[in-house]
């Protein structure tokens, strides 16, 4: 932030020249104010941010003082120069953003000391979820963040869509002196035209079908704080007009009332559109975006920094836990093979993944057969040398193998059939798979008809009998006989 103008609040006004002195030295403009009631005049003043030197007063009021620097001018140098009892006073009001100095002020200190407020406000920030990752160009975005978020300055996130940039914006608003005020976002996308203007800028009673009450817009909700107006590239042209009115002169008006109001809220966009195309088609604004476009922040998609992808998958698997999931953990070949997966939905597609497996495969190891189809193709398995020895979970083998199965084909009672097969101590003995394949349905129909054909035997042809020994219902039972075509084979009096 460039300064141009410096506050000096100080009672005596013979040493408030000679702090304006000073400044002027280096380059600024200094304004004296020797009230409270000037001082207040000045903090609700929509201009530039200036620098605040604070002498000796006498009538200030501390708290509203303190809650003025922490808000609406959260990016402003503060500089104490009085007795010590009033520094004090200020500390304890603002903060260790405070720079403390002795009168008589020398230019080269002043101006070190007006030029650290970003350093000196990150100092009073405590643990921000940043992005997930250790990818170079992850670091980039949290170097970018970290540097950005102590200043006011309009952030324009860019990135394909589920790359994480409202991650990034709650961020920025995390990391910055706002943190303590609202993070409001609102999709600009999601919301039609007609309506964006009211969900925005609020509308009154009565000012069109359906307001049945007045209603504060998102820019008075987030008074103080962080406004991110996400998909900002799918905005109607009207609204842009009235978005970049409201940016340059931090005023607005409610739907239905022509009585200015002033917000003080930082904005943070985002986009997966190139505003630069949408430019030169006509559909954005151009100075709208350079208004937004201060500092840009690009997320990377997924595919780019696949090296990310274990510490991202321990993150989802811990949110998961945390949400009364079970915990999930890849085997090393099954994050071989999702590291090959292109990621067309990015974090986001990643992070349903894991949840999806976190329901279906709890607090075990995932290996590349528990994987969705697409995430593992025949093609890539063959690639990586992984299809020859691919063998499924026994407690999942049943569920795979009815899935490969038609619906149409697959009857609830066969399950058992199904059951039986893959179990650990028979599926060596009746499952011997020839060197040339096998038709699966035809060998199942075959085993199941022979094995009911024992139990009937057994039984002396009573099927209660031979359903139990098969664990069914004798109804159930009665339904295959007549499937395999052997109710002649059966005692017509048991049917």
């Amino acid at each position: 932030m460039t300064i141009q103008q410096a506050v000096v609040y100080d009672s005596d006004t013979g040493r408030a020249e000679k702090v304006a002195e000073v400044l002027r030295e280096l380059s600024l403009e200094p304004l004296l104010i020797d009230h409270c009631a000037l001082m207040r005049a000045m903090i609700q003043t929509p201009s530039n941010p200036p620098a605040l030197l604070v002498g000796d007063v006498a009538d200030c009021d501390w708290d509203e003082l303190g809650a003025a620097l922490r808000e609406q001018l959260s990016d402003v140098p503060v500089v104490a120069y009085g007795s010590s009892s009033v520094a004090d006073l200020l500390i304890a009001a603002v903060g260790p953003r405070v720079r403390r100095l002795t009168f008589p002020l020398k230019s080269a200190v002043l101006g070190t000391a007006l030029r650290i407020p970003a350093q000196a406000a990150q100092a009073e920030v405590g643990e921000v979820a940043m992005p997930t990752g250790s990818s170079s160009a992850i670091r980039d975005v949290t170097r970018l963040i970290r540097q950005v978020a102590a200043h006011d300055s309009s952030v324009l996130i860019l990135g394909e869509s589920g790359t994480g940039k409202e991650l990034a914006a709650r961020a920025v608003h995390e990391a910055s002196p706002r943190r303590q005020r609202p993070f409001v976002a609102i999709n600009c996308g999601a919301i039609p035209a007609e309506l964006l203007e009211s969900e925005l800028f609020g509308h009154e009673k009565g000012s069109f079908t359906g307001a049945i009450a007045a209603r504060k817009g998102r820019f008075e909700i987030a008074e103080g704080g962080t406004l991110f107006l996400d998909e900002i590239g799918d905005m109607s042209l009207p609204m842009q007009v009235k978005l970049l009115r409201v940016l340059q002169e931090r005023v607005f008006e409610r739907v239905g009332n022509h009585t200015p109001i002033r917000c003080n809220v930082r904005i943070i966009a985002a986009t997966h559109r190139n505003l630069e195309e949408s430019i030169a088609k006509g559909t954005f604004r151009e100075d709208l975006f350079y208004r937004l476009n201060v500092f840009p922040i690009e997320m990377p998609a997924l595919r780019t920094r696949i090296e990310d992808l274990a510490m991202l998958v321990r993150d989802f698997s811990e949110r998961n836990v945390v949400e009364g999931r079970g915990r999930v953990e890849l085997t090393p070949r099954a994050l071989k093979v999702l590291s090959h997966y292109p990621w067309p939905g990015n974090v986001r597609e990643l992070g349903n993944l894991i949840e999806r497996l976190s329901i279906l495969c709890p607090n075990r190891a995932v290996d590349v057969a528990d994987l969705p189809l697409k995430y593992r193709p025949a093609e890539l398995l063959a690639e990586l040398d992984l299809s020859a020895d691919l063998t499924m979970p026994a407690q999942s083998a049943a569920e795979s193998v009815e899935s490969e199965l038609d619906a149409d084909e697959v009857v609830d009672e066969d399950r058992e059939v199904v059951s039986m097969l893959t179990q650990s101590d028979l599926s060596e003995a009746v499952v011997q798979l020839p060197p040339d394949g096998i038709d699966l349905r035809d060998h199942l129909f075959t085993i199941e008809r022979n094995l009911i054909q024992q139990a009937l035997n057994r039984a002396g042809g009573t099927v209660a009998h031979a359903a139990r020994l098969l664990k069914l219902r004798r109804t159930t039972l009665v339904e295959k006989l007549r499937k395999f075509h052997m109710l002649n084979e059966a005692a017509a009096s048991e049917l």
